[in-house]
């Protein structure tokens, strides 16, 4: 079941058959194959990116459609075929790149392989370094692409016109294979249609480099007048707080920054150049400035945001939708095509999952915008594999074929091993025989329990896997085991009373402690944390949820659990899942009220039946006397 809304130009490509060529006003999308029968995964959509020759719809089940410019008069959608599932999809102006969750990039366009630009090939196999080959993340330039490796490298591949690759545009204008750009790496940022791209690294350092001619890459007014960074160069004079995203149109950059000590807690902040664009300002800025509007108030906190080419989106937890740049052909849904310099909000039409909006999220295209319906499918198994990629708590290694050295870690092989020395033996056997990409996805498989990434090799480790059973049950086995001290190696405490935690459920489950422990500057010794706010039943609720992703039979919910664990969600920034933790408490709840009622109106019923129990009894005893 989707939920889409398009507005904007209905033309590269054309994704409505019946309609014009601008479509100023939100109207519903639907895939041409769109019916009752399909299963709810084939339709249910996970991501959009859109360019200027192409919008690839990416799906639940991890397969892919794309609208092409070329379809022009069929207007029908083709499947992307690629074997691997599909984990994430970003278009530039003329290039695509595919993430699979198997970690391989492929991609297609003119400035990736000119000897046919209309293939996809795998770009991530290109990288030299084999043990650099895992992809953790993609984003697509106007004609660059850029990866972020699971070691926290960032390589670049395609044009280096402006310099966006961080080398000289004049040695270098463009490479079909992919260049290491920098090391120690945490995020990448670019956007759709820039020449520009961002880095974080894992020190909170950002640099960029590549096209600056407006200032988009907020290096001050002393650095406008050069056209082209040709080096990462630091950016100065970041506004304080955490980076969430940095996304780039043709002329501008806006980023996005949380700050907890602030009032909303999130705030945009954009640079570049102001005239009939998307910078939310009347005047152009050569520094990351804030975004002001009365229509950002205190209780209102920016959920989503996404930037084309010259216009921009945002979505607020007050269910805003918050538009301003360019609007030639109604890619701001105002229902005209009147540019808008400074934010306007405009109405959002009734959705069909409108009581969570924050399961909504917003794709900016060339000149159009979607707005769909999209809950998060983060699940254990993918968390484990992502895990798996980074390195930082690998406790066992093992030697392939050609003698290079793998790393896992020893807490998930134990209990998908079932603790069995014997069954690591073997798993070090085989491993020998095996290449490097083999093993990892030997590993991978072990993690996930998912025989597709490669039937042929689960069916040579599948004896020594106990492959009936979900990683939930595992952790919950972990949960409930109070003897395994080595493997919960870290203590949150409160109200006098210790819990332990393996880290690696906590990395996986929370973005609080997974900043802790993975953060370069960070001490990763067993901290003693003490968070009192929520009462005992609460936090019992929270750690269950935190090995099983479910809540215990017999907890009764009451409103004041819900109230608490509201709290305790935002402060472990939970990495929810689908069904959430919210959700599951809600609906036990109201289950629970349901049952409540039930019994007392059986009560009420058979103290009112004729005659009653308590007269039967009377009756009797006066019969007997």
């Amino acid at each position: 079941m989707n939920d889409c809304l398009f507005f904007g130009q209905n033309n590269y490509p054309k994704l409505f058959k019946n309609k014009s060529e601008k479509i100023i006003k939100p109207i519903q999308f639907k895939f041409e194959n769109e019916n009752e029968n399909e299963n709810e995964n084939e339709k249910q959509i996970k991501q959009i990116s859109s360019g200027n020759f192409s919008t690839i719809f990416l799906f639940k089940n991890g397969k892919a459609i794309e609208y092409l410019r070329e379809n022009n008069s069929k207007q029908n959608p083709s499947k992307i075929q690629i074997e691997e599932n599909i984990q994430k999809v970003t278009v530039g102006y003329s290039n695509e790149a595919i993430l699979t969750i198997e970690g391989n990039v492929f991609a297609k366009g003119k400035d990736i392989n000119s000897n046919n630009p209309k293939e996809f090939i795998n770009i991530s196999s290109l990288i030299e370094d084999k043990n650099d080959r895992i992809i953790e993340d993609v984003v697509s330039g106007y004609n660059s692409i850029y990866l972020l490796t699971s070691n926290h490298n960032v390589y670049g591949i395609g044009s280096n016109q402006y310099g966006q690759l961080g080398f000289d545009s004049e040695t270098l204008k463009k490479t079909e294979k992919p260049i290491l750009m920098m090391k120690n790496v945490s995020k990448i940022f670019s956007g759709n249609f820039s020449n520009s791209i961002f880095l974080l690294t894992s020190n909170q350092e950002l640099f960029g480099c590549g096209w600056n001619s407006y200032g988009q890459l907020g290096l001050g007014e002393s650095r406008r007048k050069e056209k082209k960074i040709q080096k990462l160069t630091k950016i100065q004079n970041i506004p304080k707080g955490k980076i969430i995203d940095i996304q780039s149109g043709f002329f501008h950059s806006i980023m996005l920054i949380e700050n907890e000590n602030q009032n909303p807690k999130r705030k945009l902040y954009s640079c570049g150049f102001y005239s009939s664009n998307g910078l939310g300002k009347f005047e152009s800025t050569y520094e990351f400035t804030e975004i002001k509007s009365s229509l950002f108030e205190n209780d209102d906190n920016i959920l989503d945001f996404s930037v084309g080419q010259v216009h921009a989106l945002i979505l607020t937890s007050n269910s805003k939708l918050i538009v301003f740049g360019r609007n030639y052909y109604g890619q701001l849904g105002t229902g005209d095509t009147n540019d808008q310099l400074i934010p306007i909000q405009i109405k959002l039409p009734k959705l069909r999952f409108n009581e969570n909006i924050s399961n909504y999220h917003i794709s900016c295209g060339f000149d159009n915008s979607f707005l769909y319906y999209s809950p998060p499918f983060s699940n254990l198994e993918e968390d484990l594999i992502k895990l798996f990629r980074r390195k930082e708590f690998c406790n066992i290694s093992f030697k392939t074929e050609n003698g290079e050295i793998i790393e896992a870690h020893k807490l998930i092989l134990n209990y998908r091993l079932n603790q069995n020395q014997n069954e690591i033996e073997k798993l070090q056997e085989i491993i020998s025989n095996k290449s490097i990409k083999e093993s990892n996805q030997i590993f991978e498989m072990i993690y996930s329990n998912n025989s597709k990434i490669n039937p042929k090799l689960y069916s040579e480790i599948k004896e020594i896997i106990n492959s009936n059973e979900k990683i939930e049950e595992t952790m919950k086995r972990i949960y409930l085991n109070e003897n395994e001290k080595n493997e919960k190696d870290f203590i949150i405490e409160r109200k006098e009373k210790q819990y332990k935690f393996p880290k690696l459920i906590l990395i996986m489950r929370s973005e609080l402690y997974r900043g802790m422990f993975l953060s370069v500057t960070e001490d990763k010794s067993n901290k003693v944390t003490d968070y009192s706010e929520l009462s005992n039943k609460s936090f019992q609720i929270f750690e269950y949820w935190i090995y099983s992703n479910q809540i215990k039979d017999e907890i009764e919910i009451t409103q004041e659990i819900i109230d608490e664990i509201k709290i305790g969600i935002d402060y472990f920034q939970l990495n929810q899942t689908n069904p959430n933790l919210f959700d599951l408490l809600i609906n036990k709840f109201n289950n629970q009220n349901e049952e409540k009622k039930k019994t007392k109106e059986f009560i009420k019923k058979f103290n009112q039946t004729n005659p009653n129990l308590l007269n039967l009894l009377i009756n009797k005893f006066n019969n007997q006397n």
